[in-house]
């Protein structure tokens, strides 16, 4: 009896130069969904960038907490996540937390800072994903930071009329090649986070405002993301795996992530 393919195709290793643009709503999203990965793009030679869009003001229930005194942790806590796995430059956009639109303003700050950096890949947050199964609802702001990120990428970030006074501030325009989708129901690639695991749970264990620390943690968030990686690879025949949906927008001749060099060389095309 013939093998049945497997629904979802294996993310292949990075082999040239590679800028990738991570946006995400809130501090520790990118540790429980996307740091695996991140830190094996790092390993095979990415630059990757960070974006966290909201402040992170409101990722605590307890009744004295000063909300300025936890933004400052949790961006502090960022910070050192994103060091473990080898990425230096985090940006901050500081839209307060829980209440995020994905207005014109928003769509606008994310295309002025893919410009900027001038990524091969975006990765960002699915904004059709409302619900998994029957015991999550996706938090709004991930879903407004996923829909301003999309059309941020296209057509924004691309269309040489759009958002004018970047073009006046030297923002030029910039195509993006790849667009990959997390806490997405639609997934359709893997990357195998097998030896990059224990950097992903180093990085999440940062987030002590949010996971709390020591038996705490190890016992309840670290132990449930440690798993959920698990029964994902057991899908695919890997130790631990992450997901995404992966979509490509190559031009003629482009069948590879650029480096950034050929990216500003190519962005007024």
């Amino acid at each position: 009896m013939t093998t049945p393919p497997l629904p979802y195709k294996a993310a292949e290793p990075l082999t040239a130069p590679c800028t990738i643009l991570v946006i995400v709503a809130h501090h520790d999203d990118i540790e429980f969904g996307v740091a695996g990965s991140v830190a094996r793009w790092v390993q095979e030679g990415a630059r990757v960038v960070y974006v966290i869009v909201t402040d992170g003001g409101a990722g605590s229930n307890e009744p004295d907490i000063r909300r300025a005194d936890l933004v400052e942790r949790r961006r502090q806590e960022q910070i050192a996540a994103a060091a473990v796995v080898g990425v230096p430059e985090v940006h901050f956009l500081g839209y307060p937390d829980a209440m995020l639109q994905p207005t014109l303003e928003l769509r606008r700050h994310l295309t002025q800072i893919i410009r900027q950096v001038r990524p091969d890949r975006v990765v960002c947050q699915d904004p059709t994903t409302v619900y998994f199964g029957d015991g999550y609802i996706n938090h709004p702001d991930h879903r407004a930071a996923g829909e301003a990120s999309l059309y941020a990428v296209f057509p924004s970030a691309e269309t040489r009329p759009a958002f004018p006074e970047l073009l006046d501030a030297g923002y030029a325009p910039h195509h993006v090649r790849e667009l990959w989708l997390t806490l997405s129901v639609h997934n359709t690639h893997y990357v195998d986070i097998t030896a990059t695991i224990d950097l992903k749970l180093a990085a999440l264990r940062c987030h002590v405002s949010q996971i709390g620390a020591g038996a705490a943690a190890e016992n309840g968030a670290l132990a449930w993301i440690k798993q959920a990686n698990d029964d994902g690879g057991q899908q695919v025949g890997v130790r631990y795996a992450e997901f995404y949906k992966v979509m490509r927008f190559d031009r003629d001749g482009d069948s590879a992530p650029q480096s950034a060099t050929a990216a500003e060389a190519t962005a007024g095309e």
